[in-house]
């Protein structure tokens, strides 16, 4: 009966542990084997560039605008009481983009917020390459359209520099989440990086890419 009641108890002591690492992607049938071209890339470069090169002038293939990194980041105030937080927030990131996270320190310490310089407080991601393209067409096909009351992206959140921000109120418009393995809902910081520094190219980008701005009839589709 004593070897009972410890394994209960042992199991119930575990269940937030047990939930994070179902949330993990399984390995697979195709594992190790060569990722095809991501569509969206595909589409920007047989369908985007030459539109962007017609509409802006561009005789120079090196500066029709690219995208070159997408970084998501979460800040959690809360860790600085619980550090535990931070665990299934770097197990949902690791699930919606299919890489290592990592944790993010304050850069310096706050008395009235309890923090402390190199102190855990948040988590990024930064997405390039095959990831960031993959990590594109779902956010634009499957997780907006979940956002509720959506009406578009806001048109002005350009930074003057060629970059776009956002901001995502909840981790569950990401079809990668299970509702119910979710321990607490966050928000997140996105932003879209390009090559750029001019926001009117990086608007036309994005637009380009499928990005359903405010005042636009419908996002365009990408085929394939």
């Amino acid at each position: 009966m004593a070897t009972t009641k410890t394994q209960g108890e042992k199991k119930k002591g575990g269940g937030g542990a047990e939930k994070r690492s179902s949330m993990l992607p399984k390995e697979h049938a195709g594992a190790g084997t060569k990722a095809p071209t991501p569509r969206l890339h595909t589409h920007y470069v047989t369908t985007v560039r030459p539109r962007l090169a017609q509409q802006f002038g561009l005789g120079n293939p090196h500066q029709i605008p690219n995208l070159t990194k997408i970084t998501l980041n979460v800040g959690m105030g809360e860790a600085i009481k619980q550090p535990k937080v931070l665990d299934a927030i770097v197990d949902e990131l690791a699930v919606i983009t299919g890489q290592k996270p990592v944790r993010t320190k304050a850069k310096k310490s706050i008395a009235n917020y309890g923090q402390r310089e190199g102190q855990e407080i948040g988590v990024a991601v930064t997405l390039r390459g095959a990831r960031m393209w993959e990590f594109l067409d779902r956010f634009i096909s499957a997780a907006l359209p979940r956002v509720r009351d959506f009406r578009g992206l806001n048109t002005r959140a350009f930074d003057g520099r060629g970059n776009y921000s956002l901001g995502v109120k909840e981790q569950m418009i990401f079809p990668e989440i299970n509702y119910d393995l979710v321990e607490q809902i966050h928000g997140m910081d996105i932003t879209f990086v390009t090559t750029t520094t001019r926001d009117d190219m990086a608007f036309a980008l994005l637009r380009e890419l499928g990005m359903p701005f405010r005042g636009d009839d419908k996002p365009i589709v990408v085929q394939g």
